[in-house]
């Protein structure tokens, strides 16, 4: 009787010392993947593909423009782009028409990120709204930006309000969608917790909703900046007036009615430019701290 007893007692002891080495495994994988790289290693992997990528754009180039596969009207050598850039550092113009264009987009950014925020709250918690909303939300985010240009300009006139609005009419859509498909897939378990524990309402979506659907409305919000730069760039290329300023967009057509072909490449390369840099040195790093935080940066490299 006494030796039944104790039967009970190894299993327990037997399932401790199964969950113990579970985690000492969990432990070491953790501290196999948190180790860091070198700085080299990280250049090679991180910075020298995209290197080699743009020397071969450069080469593919000027070997094109070499063999003379069209006139140099049309494709100007990479030596004269340079120059181009060249002058407008000269003339002190470089900087101020590169900030002119990130100002306002990443401005009109931030504002679309406080109004699409709370909207896609309301379509993804409220069936009735998302009922009559959702597909208008989705239709807006498929129409090109351009389009709303001239509606723009007779509500507004050429202005910076202008542009804002073409801007928050772009990027507003992406955003709300990007939470809502966020939100759309955060585990019901998770609202049923927050709700024992008293978050409902604001709270809750403040500190369960938005974030449990982080890596969703993360994307929603580079989907957003890169419609917000798209946006911009419309506005600015066919609006035009002196109270504007000049910005990137504004530049890249001037230099098409100059039928300057080393600047409208010089102002395609300085757009491009632009993007990469914001996505690389805002997006980018949250990006990488929300999935370390997550346990999922491992399957992204």
């Amino acid at each position: 009787m006494a030796s039944t007893d104790t039967t009970p007692f190894l299993d327990k002891r037997e399932a401790a010392a199964d969950t113990a080495d579970v985690g000492a495994g969990l432990d070491a994988l953790d501290s196999v993947s948190a180790q860091r790289s070198s700085l080299g290693e990280v250049l090679r992997q991180k910075a020298l593909p995209p290197l080699i990528g743009v020397l071969v754009v450069i080469a593919l180039w000027q070997g094109a423009y070499s063999l003379h596969l069209t006139s140099s009207y049309k494709l100007p050598s990479p030596a004269d782009v340079w120059h181009s850039a060249q002058d407008l550092w000269y003339q002190g113009t470089l900087f101020s028409i590169i900030w002119t264009s990130v100002w306002r987009g990443l401005s009109g950014f931030l504002l679309a990120v406080v109004i699409g925020t709370p909207i896609g709250l309301v379509v993804a918690r409220v069936r009735p709204v998302r009922t009559a909303i959702g597909p208008v939300l989705q239709g807006l985010q498929s129409l090109p930006s351009v389009a709303w240009v001239p509606a723009a300009v007779i509500w507004l006139g050429i202005n910076d309000s202008m542009m804002y609005a073409v801007i928050l009419l772009g990027a507003v859509p992406s955003i709300a969608n990007g939470l809502v498909a966020g939100i759309d897939q955060v585990p019901p378990l998770f609202l049923r917790a927050g709700r024992t524990i008293g978050a409902t309402g604001l709270a809750g979506a403040r500190h369960v909703l938005i974030p449990a659907a982080l890596p969703g409305y993360l994307a929603g919000l580079k989907q957003g900046w890169a419609f917000s730069w798209r946006s911009l760039m419309a506005a600015e290329l066919v609006a035009s007036s002196p109270d504007l300023g000049l910005g990137l967009g504004r530049y890249l057509e001037n230099q098409r009615e100059f039928s300057d072909m080393s600047g409208v490449l010089l102002g395609i390369v300085l757009i491009l430019f632009v993007g990469i840099a914001i996505e690389l040195l805002v997006f980018t790093p949250v990006e990488r701290r929300v999935l370390r935080n997550r346990g999922l940066l491992a399957a992204v490299k």
